[in-house]
């Protein structure tokens, strides 16, 4: 499950691991060159609960507009003045005149476990757990290591 759905419908369950795939961000976008209106700004956006809180942790009060599909197209059409969206390159973003004005949060796919079945089935889940658990990252010894080459100069 990627972490923007959590965030966007809160649920209590465990997330015991960040699986390091689908690699975004949350980022507020806006017309090239267009600043946000004074008053209240209209943002489009798939994660309202988001969006409002984002407003809100800003202090900024927006009209915050729940869109399916691609919210990106908001702002050329008018329907709204900033959208709140994941971009991974941001190239979409740029294909439709539009910049990123700040970035809300990184998001990726995590592991959730129900917390209760983590409890009473723990001997269970943790084993899965760790087989999906990324190795650590290579010491430079290691890494010299592989790259020795057997029956190479000497042998």
């Amino acid at each position: 499950m990627r972490a923007d759905v959590l965030t966007e419908r809160p649920s209590d369950i465990y997330q015991p691991l960040d699986l390091g795939v689908g690699r975004c961000r949350m980022v507020v976008a806006g017309l090239v060159g267009r600043p946000a209106p004074a008053g209240v700004p209209r943002v489009g956006t798939k994660y309202p609960r988001t969006a409002a809180s984002i407003s809100r942790g800003r202090g900024v009060q927006a009209e915050v507009i729940y869109l399916q599909g691609s919210v990106e197209l908001a702002p050329l059409v008018g329907l709204s003045d900033l959208i709140v969206d994941l971009v991974e390159t941001g190239a979409t973003l740029e294909r439709n005149g539009l910049e990123e004005r700040e970035e809300v949060a990184r998001v990726s796919s995590v592991l959730v476990v129900n917390r209760a079945a983590y409890k009473r089935r723990h001997d269970r889940v943790r084993p899965l757990i760790e087989a999906l658990r990324p190795p650590p990252p290579a010491t430079r010894e290691e890494e010299a290591a592989d790259r020795v080459v057997p029956g190479g100069a000497g042998a």
